[in-house]
């Protein structure tokens, strides 16, 4: 065999080997290929070992994994005129690969612009305290609308967060007293309350002393003996007892001048029965 002969195997060879390079292609578990032939569609190759016609056929491979995308910081003013930055991240996938490249040329690109428009527009119908308190429903608003417009790409929304707000210096001010003067308020109202249960306890055992004289003074008895622990040298007589006191001796009293009289009038009926 001579040179000539050598060389066009060799180069034969390198052809067949580069055409059958160009020829396979191998699609992973979570991508699907897209097959243009002569630059129309002509199927969806599914994961696997696949043959192309080389130069004719080009397949593009378009992943179906859930995709990470954060929306940027943007300043947005609420119902109420409240400027606010808001970033939230969205998560999406390609439900329909042959849509993903036909219907659209950059879906990331597009699905990130869409968000901030979208996103701007929700919250805009809000008040501040709505996004504060109400962000649970702002995610399923942008959701929704995002699906509504990405469907056609043959793409699918399966969730957005808001991710972090951020208030002007002076507005975080006036919540901080709008809530420091409601923890306030309900620090009144509880020590109120209190007092109002405390003083019908009160009322209630009041009149039960009321009805039973004794545990009045058994209540005073005990006080003294609380305040006897200390190894004090004051003793306080409670107003209560010092009335009894006060009380009794009036009716010792009365019992002396009752004997005297008694007495006196023994001490007359005594002569009249002598004469």
């Amino acid at each position: 065999m001579d040179l000539t002969a050598i060389i066009v195997l060799i180069v034969i060879v390198v052809l067949v080997l580069v055409l059958a390079r160009m020829s396979i292609r191998i699609v992973r578990q979570y991508e699907q290929g897209v097959l243009f032939r002569l630059g129309r569609v002509v199927g969806v190759r599914m994961p696997g070992l696949r043959f192309i016609i080389p130069v004719i056929d080009r397949l593009h491979l378009v992943s179906l994994r859930i995709v990470t995308m954060p929306i940027q910081s943007q300043g947005i003013i609420t119902q109420d005129n409240v400027s606010v930055d808001i970033s939230a991240v969205a998560y999406y996938r390609v439900v329909d690969a042959v849509k993903s490249v036909v219907a659209i040329e950059n879906v990331s690109a597009a699905i990130n612009q869409i968000a901030q428009t979208t996103l701007r527009k929700v919250v805009g119908r809000h008040s501040l305290d709505q996004t504060l308190s109400e962000t649970q429903r702002i995610n399923s608003d942008i959701r929704e609308i995002l699906d509504a417009l990405t469907l056609e790409w043959g793409v699918e929304v399966t969730l957005v967060e808001l991710k972090d707000i951020q208030l002007p210096d002076g507005m975080k001010r006036a919540m901080a007293k709008q809530a420091e003067a409601e923890r306030e308020k309900r620090a009144k109202i509880i020590a109120a309350e209190g007092e109002s249960i405390a003083a019908t306890a009160l009322g209630q055992a009041s009149d039960t002393m009321m009805a039973h004289p004794l545990a009045l003074q058994l209540r005073n008895l005990q006080s003294l003996v609380e305040i006897a622990v200390d190894n004090n040298s004051t003793v306080v007589f409670p107003a209560p007892l010092m009335s009894t006191i006060g009380e009794l001796s009036a009716f010792l009293s009365r019992e002396n001048q009752a004997a005297q009289a008694a007495q006196a009038a023994s001490t007359q009926a005594s002569p009249v029965k002598a004469a």
